[in-house]
């Protein structure tokens, strides 16, 4: 995996039967000195962490921390050696680690509350395997079968849920968990009790706190700018001269994007792919990744990330909006008018278009338990459906060593929204009517009246094989499955 992190490849410590690699993008601390795995000051502890921990400046200070390096990664390693688990309720950030506790040879690791970063394991009777991809996986454990259930997942659903993966016997960790003494944990679960609206002040503070956080880097920041709402708010208070968009020369958002940059002056790149290339970079991608694309719009954002490479490391986005402002208009407005009801759901979310209730259920159940179907959705976008599409931008900007950070993701943002009615996020049937109103001065009006568009791809015009009676998200799912030698008859 050394694309994900070409600054200080190859970190290893073997110790014992325990072995710790890590592949480190330098952006907090530049110096070799916190190079992973990094040990702790008495020895004991080692770690190899994946993501950033944005408060840990703040926590230092609080816990009066004697360091030897100036990054988040020595922190959180001596916090753990003082606090243990606990420390993981006081964390801001994104991360999936592993600490070895060469005493007592025990593991553990975390992920962060909303799986920001990727965490993959597997477990067998004698040997554990943690790591932010799948294909490294596939290469320890040899042998692999597929898992059909995972499959059936991505074919009707575009993406895996409660844990599946394509592969039986790997997992993805599950966000806000972790894993000590064998066992899976949870240390933050999303809470849904009704309370009322913030006012408009404290929504715009926790959002710019939240951006603020954001722009903790040693290394140069830039904003993917599509012109829509959320990226264009994230943007305009990063205030970093660099932003970035990309689309097709016959299917863009670049009039939009070009007005929201000349309001913050920034140096804004426009970035082109062709359907050809599209349809090549998907087949790479599949093909290093040993995984399914979700999004269409995956190979979009990782074509940009490689232009945004030359010029920032890392960059932010606007992704998590949607879920927390219930942006999905359509199928928000449907459940808070109606009970719930799984057919309707059904036809209302998924992407394949063949019948597998099933499927669908199983994807749900975790959130069933909520009385109202419009808790029940919320609850699964902010939980379940938003795996994917994080999944999808981790992959596409890491693969070229690029670290995207999304702070509508937030977790004290996320907590303070989370069982706030239907009518304040969608106020008079408003899309976003808080984020619009707060904004309404610092953006564009033509951004804030704008309709919402989807970060659109033409399938119906891609260069790859459609079968009889199926639609092109139906094609774009066969087509990835087929890049991994997968045939759609043995799976449904």
């Amino acid at each position: 995996m050394n694309h994900r992190g070409p600054d200080a490849p190859g970190g290893y410590f073997a110790y014992e039967n325990f072995k710790l690699g890590h592949n480190r993008l330098k952006i907090l601390d530049l110096d070799n000195r916190s190079n992973q795995p990094f040990r702790s000051a008495d020895g004991r502890y080692l770690i190899i962490l994946n993501g950033e921990i944005y408060n840990y400046q703040e926590l230092a200070k609080q816990y009066n921390l004697s360091l030897r390096t100036k990054s988040d990664t020595e922190v959180l390693l001596e916090l753990y050696a003082a606090k243990g688990r606990e420390i993981l309720n006081q964390l801001i950030g994104m991360f999936a680690f592993v600490i070895l506790d060469t005493h007592t040879r025990e593991i553990f690791a975390a992920r962060d509350r909303l799986g920001v970063k990727p965490l993959y394991f597997s477990l067998t009777d004698d040997k554990i395997i943690f790591s932010s991809e799948i294909s490294p996986i596939l290469k320890l454990k040899r042998k692999t079968d597929y898992d059909k259930i995972g499959l059936r997942q991505y074919l009707k659903l575009r993406t895996f849920f409660n844990g599946h993966t394509g592969y039986a016997g790997i997992s993805m960790f599950p966000a806000g968990h972790y894993f000590h003494k064998g066992k899976i944990s949870c240390f933050w679960e999303l809470p849904f009790e009704k309370k009322l609206p913030p006012e408009d002040s404290e929504l715009r503070d926790l959002i710019n706190s939240a951006v603020k956080y954001r722009l903790i880097a040693d290394v140069p920041i830039g904003s993917f700018l599509s012109g829509g709402l959320d990226s264009t708010i994230v943007a305009l208070l990063s205030n970093k001269p660099h932003t970035w968009t990309v689309g097709f020369d016959d299917c863009n958002e670049f009039e939009w994007a070009r007005l929201a940059a000349s309001r913050q002056n920034s140096v804004h790149t426009e970035v082109l792919i062709s359907r050809e290339e599209f349809v090549e970079l998907t087949k790479s991608m599949v093909k290093q990744r040993r995984e399914p694309l979700s999004v269409p719009n995956e190979v979009l954002i990782y074509k940009m990330a490689k232009e945004v490479k030359k010029e920032n490391t890392v960059i932010l986005c606007g992704e998590g909006a949607d879920e927390l402002f219930f942006g999905y208009d359509r199928i928000f407005k449907w459940a808070n008018d109606n009970n719930w009801d799984l057919k309707e759901f059904s036809k209302r979310y998924s992407y394949g278009s063949h019948e597998d209730l099933e499927i669908v259920e199983d994807a749900i159940s975790p959130f069933l338990h909520y009385e109202k179907a419009i808790d029940i959705v919320a609850a699964f976008f902010q939980r379940a459906h938003l795996h994917g599409l994080l999944r999808r931008l981790d992959y596409a900007t890491m693969l070229n060593a690029v670290e995207a950070r999304s702070p509508f993701l937030d977790h004290r943002m996320i907590e303070r929204l989370a069982g706030v009615s239907f009518d304040y996020k969608m106020e008079d049937g408003v899309i976003k009517a808080p984020l619009k109103r707060i904004f309404k001065e610092q953006i564009p009006a033509e951004i804030i009246n704008r309709k919402k568009i989807g970060f659109s791809v033409p399938l119906d015009s891609m260069p790859f094989p459609i079968q009889g009676g199926v639609t092109s998200m139906d094609a774009w799912l066969q087509f990835n499955l087929s890049i991994l030698n997968i045939d759609v008859k043995d799976i449904l």
